[in-house]
Formats: structure tokens, C-alpha cells, sequence
């Protein structure tokens, strides 16, 4: 299999449903016959939703092509109007269709808690940086380190579950730095797996994508009881890790506030 060509075949799904969507044109997308389209873990029809909305994109997009499982997911800032909305998508494709849509939009600091965008004007260095192929790790290794940020929720440390996190690693959050260097979000945040973060019981994780040649991993998780600062939602993420040298070097997420007891819609 010629990698670069299939790499470069995914993200041209990206762009097409990009271009499809801020045109209103769905009838563009090459659509498999058994397609589901959700936004916000709710099922709709495509056109609906943030299609109705959107007019534009921002340069900032970020992509995570699973070439192995035929999956794109890109991390996008676009325009509804005056507005800024971040969007996340899960692109599936078979037999060179798209067979699943799965998609986040974040609006406002209400829907998200946290709500930086004027950060997110470029993809940062660390996410953009090609490993050298001698430190990458393998599939199942990049997974295994990825699955120990879920697993440090749950125990309330990423230090009891040992997490393999670089010392200068950091993580965003719609835009927002709260881990690593030069955070102040929270006292001693600085770094990443020292940092107190809350005892999350009821986290659960899939894997959405593992691009092997970026040593990234693309997670969807939803956060479950007392992940927000108040009222009866939970957090839903699309979250990434970078992974090299046996380490998470930086992870990256967007999240979105839903009802406690609300499906992801994909489990």
C-alpha cells in the first residue's frame, strides 16, 4: 500500500465534505448506501444541523488520517457569520464512500466551559511535527499510551496509572492551555502528569483513529459525572494524543457540555 496515497486520498474526503458543507450542497459527498450522520451524539439527516449555519472556514484545520482503518478526523475552526464555532469529524470510508459521519460543534464558552479560539489561528509545532521514524511507535504501543489519559481519570493521577507523559508535555482544551508549561489555568499545572486533576469514575473511551505516520491518536471520550463545574452535564470529547518516544507529548481536545445520560451514539 502506497501510504501517501491513501493519505492523501483521505484528506481529500476532508476537503470534499469541507466544500460540500459550506456550500449546502450534500448531494457532492460520495455517500455509501448504509450512511449515519451524527452531530452532538444526535442522529440527523445530512444538511442538517451546523450545515444550515456554517459560511465558511477558518486556515485552521488539523487532520489524523487512520490509513490502516480507512478513517479521517480533522480538528477545524469555522464561520457561522460573525461567529467562530470549533468542529470536530469522524469521516469513516468504504469502498471509497463515506459511510460514517460523526461530528462535534463547539459555539460558545456555554456550550464548552472553556472557549479560546483566537488560540487556534495555526496548528501548533508539536501536532504538525513528522516524527523520524525511529521514534515512532508501533499501533498497539501509541494506543496502550494513549489509553492511560482515560485511565488517569478514572483513578484521579495520571501518576497512579503511570502515565507515560513527556515533562514539558502539554494539553489544550478549545483552545485554552491547561497543562505544561507556562499554565496558569491551575496552580502547579505546569506539568502535565503531576498536575491534581478530579477523580472521573464513569469515563469511557474509543478509539477513533491512530495515524501511524504523525504518532497521533484520535479518542472519543465522554467525561460522565462531575467533570463540569456545575449543573447536570457531563463532558463529550474528541481529544488527541501525540505520541513519540514511548510519551505523550501533547494532547489537544474539543469539548462540549450534553446531557448526563446521553448516548455517543456510536457505542
Amino acid at each position: 500500500m502506497d501510504t501517501t496515497t491513501e493519505r492523501d486520498r483521505l484528506s481529500g474526503f476532508v476537503t470534499t465534505y469541507i466544500n460540500a458543507m459550506i456550500t449546502g450542497k450534500p448531494g457532492m459527498l460520495p455517500i455509501h448506501p448504509d450512511i449515519r450522520f451524527t452531530e452532538d451524539c444526535v442522529e440527523k439527516t445530512i444538511g442538517e444541523g451546523i450545515w444550515r449555519t456554517v459560511t465558511g472556514v477558518t486556515p485552521y484545520r488539523r487532520d489524523i488520517l487512520d490509513v490502516n482503518q480507512g478513517t479521517a478526523v480533522s480538528f477545524l475552526v469555522v464561520n457561522e457569520g460573525d461567529n467562530i464555532c470549533m468542529y470536530a469529524i469522524r469521516l469513516k470510508v468504504v469502498d471509497d464512500k463515506i459511510s460514517e459521519i460523526e461530528t462535534m460543534a463547539v459555539h460558545n464558552k456555554e456550550e464548552g466551559m472553556i472557549f479560546n479560539p483566537d488560540n487556534l489561528k495555526t496548528v501548533s509545532d508539536r501536532m504538525r511535527l513528522v516524527p523520524d521514524r525511529s521514534r515512532l511507535n508501533t499501533r498497539d504501543e501509541m494506543i496502550k499510551i494513549a489509553s492511560k489519559y482515560p485511565a488517569g481519570l478514572r483513578a484521579g493521577s495520571f501518576v497512579k496509572v503511570d502515565a507515560q507523559m513527556a515533562e514539558d508535555a502539554y494539553r489544550y482544551e478549545n483552545g485554552n492551555l491547561m497543562a505544561g508549561p507556562g499554565c496558569t489555568f491551575f496552580e502547579n499545572s505546569e506539568v502535565m502528569k503531576t498536575q491534581f486533576i478530579p477523580t472521573l469514575p464513569e469515563v469511557k473511551e474509543r478509539i477513533i483513529a491512530v495515524d501511524e505516520e504523525m504518532g497521533v491518536v484520535a479518542m472519543r471520550m465522554n467525561f460522565g459525572k462531575g467533570s463540569t463545574f456545575k449543573g447536570d452535564g457531563v463532558l463529550d470529547v474528541f481529544h488527541s494524543f501525540k505520541i513519540y518516544n514511548g510519551l505523550i507529548q501533547a494532547a489537544e481536545a474539543y469539548c462540549k457540555v450534553i446531557p448526563k445520560d446521553m448516548p455517543s451514539g456510536w457505542d
